[in-house]
């Protein structure tokens, strides 16, 4: 029995020899296929952050453009509500100039005159009345 032995346990030994270099097979192509994932992984994310930083910049000069618009956009506000108010100013004054007009025809109203002589008084009196 010692040759049968002998040959059982070469046997047994050649089996777990075979299964550790096929554990061992499986177990590197396992870590290769998993270094190759991190790998591809660690470049999409640098491309991610790559991009990121792009998307960044560009809202950074989108916020810059917006901030630059609305302040523009305030100093129109700004500048008509000036306008506005210098027109209201200078309708106020030419409706008083108009009303200064108004009460000087009234006093020439009646004023007559067939020479330039005649007339003179009644103009001196329309420009005093108007300024």
């Amino acid at each position: 029995m010692s040759a049968l032995g002998t040959l059982a346990g070469a046997a047994v030994s050649g089996i777990w020899k075979a299964a550790a270099i096929v554990l061992a097979g499986a177990l590197l192509a396992v870590s290769s296929s998993t270094g190759t994932g991190w790998w591809l992984a660690a470049g999409e994310r640098d491309a991610a952050r790559a991009a990121l930083a792009r998307e960044q910049g560009v809202s950074a000069a989108l916020r810059t453009s917006i901030g630059e618009q609305n302040s523009a956009i305030d100093g129109m506000a700004k500048a008509t509500l000036a306008a506005q108010e210098r027109g209201a100013a200078a309708r106020a004054a030419a409706a008083a100039k108009g009303k200064k007009y108004d009460a000087a025809l009234t006093q020439v109203s009646g004023a007559r005159a067939a020479t330039c002589d005649e007339a003179m008084p009644a103009v001196r009196l329309l420009l005093e009345g108007v300024r």
